[in-house]
């Protein structure tokens, strides 16, 4: 090893264990801080994975009432929509709303055929797979199904209630 590459693997050595000392101080400092919130993780009851999964049955119910408001109800206010069929994200209730309306005149019943859920906190749920919806075309009284993959994210809620935050879902690449 040259005299030259010894003084760059030093100098890079030196930088790595700044900016380490740095993020370790940055850290305890904001670790240290009095935010005045609550300690909720120590007491807040932990959710199940069972109850992660009755968040999509609950979804699926709302489907079946045909009102789009009701399903939009289970949607955060700034939550963020990529739905099934349409090439739109929606990203505030009314735009949720919208894609309900259209997609509740298929009479859609939902199926989990995969589910994984990550629990990330006692308020912070991801719940990710595959689903099938039976769609009935509502011109022709046809019936379909359509195989998607989907990815759930909720948030408890301040009043308990958990919401979904991001709602991604997509047809299956392979049909």
């Amino acid at each position: 090893m040259t005299r030259r590459s010894i003084r760059k693997r030093a100098a890079l050595a030196t930088v790595a264990a700044v900016a380490a000392v740095g993020t370790f101080a940055a850290g305890v400092a904001v670790a240290g801080a009095d935010t005045g919130a609550k300690p909720a993780a120590k007491h807040a009851k932990a959710v199940t994975k069972a109850q992660v999964l009755g968040l999509f049955d609950q979804w699926n119910a709302a489907l079946q009432t045909g009102d789009p408001k009701k399903v939009a109800d289970l949607y955060a206010k700034d939550a963020v929509l990529l739905p099934t069929v349409s090439n739109n994200v929606r990203s505030d209730r009314a735009e949720i709303v919208d894609y309900f309306e259209h997609f509740l005149q298929n009479k859609p019943v939902g199926t989990k055929t995969e589910s994984h859920v990550n629990i990330l906190d006692s308020n912070s749920v991801i719940d990710a797979g595959t689903y099938e919806f039976a769609l009935t075309d509502p011109e022709t009284g046809e019936k379909s199904t359509v195989k998607a993959r989907y990815t759930y994210a909720y948030e408890k809620q301040s009043d308990g209630k958990w919401l979904i935050v991001n709602h991604h879902s997509s047809k299956m690449p392979e049909g």
